[in-house]
């Protein structure tokens, strides 16, 4: 090891796959794995009654390094995060004891949910899923991006995602592989308005994250796959977690597409505070802890039968 380099470095984790991390520091990049210590440390911290179901390490996470060889270290301590974007792990039974958290991304400043015009078609509770998950997290800017807009020859799609906008979330609509690639030099304004922002893309499998990344930096060439003509869902193309610099300034997150949605740590009673436009009615409702189901006097359901939430 180069006699240059620190006992310890903190650094940025930019990758993850299968245990491995890569940290981004000062004196390079370290290929790293969790120190026996640290994981110790956390199991002591944690009740005897409670399991760790989170992830210890996530992708943009400021860490503690201690390097023992020229570009190889251990993780021996973690910042604690200002934000976390999570859900339930893949495989995991929602609402059992094995449910466990899987992280998206740590210390998120933009989260950009990315859907399909068509192949595969948006399925607008997915949407509404990711919203919530991002809107739990605080997330402080949420995007939504529709791509393979040339495949909506019959003009429905804006009409779809209106809504959306009507309550304040910005909708970009691109189509990366059309000449002159409509919308893609407005999506790219969203990517680098800090030179420090760290955004997130995230969306079902298929949707066209990598491609949209290709088309916004260019010499990427990251790997895509077209979507099955057998089941019309989409197929995995990124297989890790990592953090692409990008050369106008700032981080963006390509993470693995998601095939299903669950958010994490979320109680029925407090779903209402993560839908925005149910925000100026809730606290009018009769009852405090009103479901927005059946009680009288709710605010919510009113106002949906007033057409000022749509149904």
């Amino acid at each position: 090891m180069a006699p240059t380099v620190p006992p310890t470095l903190t650094g940025r984790v930019i990758r993850t796959q299968s245990g491995f991390f890569t940290v981004e520091t000062d004196h390079g990049n370290f290929t790293c794995q969790i120190s026996g210590k640290l994981k110790n440390s956390v199991q002591r911290s944690v009740s005897k009654d409670t399991e760790q179901r989170g992830d210890l390490v996530a992708l943009n996470d400021l860490v503690t390094i201690a390097p023992y060889d020229t570009n190889q270290a251990a993780i021996v301590d973690v910042t604690p995060r200002r934000n976390v974007l999570s859900r339930v792990a893949p495989g995991a039974s929602v609402g059992t004891s094995a449910e466990s958290e899987k992280i998206i991304l740590a210390n998120t400043d933009q989260v950009i949910i990315v859907l399909a015009a068509r192949k595969p078609s948006p399925k607008p509770r997915a949407l509404d899923r990711l919203l919530v998950i991002a809107e739990k997290a605080e997330i402080p800017s949420i995007v939504i991006c529709i791509t393979k807009m040339d495949l909506d020859k019959k003009g429905q799609v804006r009409e779809t995602f209106k809504l959306y906008e009507e309550i304040g979330y910005p909708v970009y609509y691109v189509s990366a592989l059309s000449e002159g690639q409509p919308g893609v030099d407005a999506f790219r304004n969203v990517l680098i308005r800090d030179e420090y922002q760290v955004s997130v893309l995230t969306g079902p499998s298929g949707v066209g994250k990598s491609t949209l990344l290709n088309a916004l930096e260019e010499g990427l060439r990251l790997e895509t796959k077209s979507v099955s003509d057998a089941t019309t869902k989409g197929r995995h193309t990124t297989r890790f977690s990592q953090l692409i610099k990008l050369e106008a300034g700032g981080y963006v997150a390509d993470t693995p597409g998601i095939r299903s949605i669950a958010p994490w740590d979320i109680e029925p009673e407090e779903l209402d505070g993560y839908y925005i436009e149910f925000r100026p009615f809730v606290e009018r409702c009769k009852f405090a802890d009103c479901s927005h189901v059946h009680e009288p006097g709710c605010a919510v359901i009113a106002a949906v039968e007033a057409g000022e939430i749509s149904a």
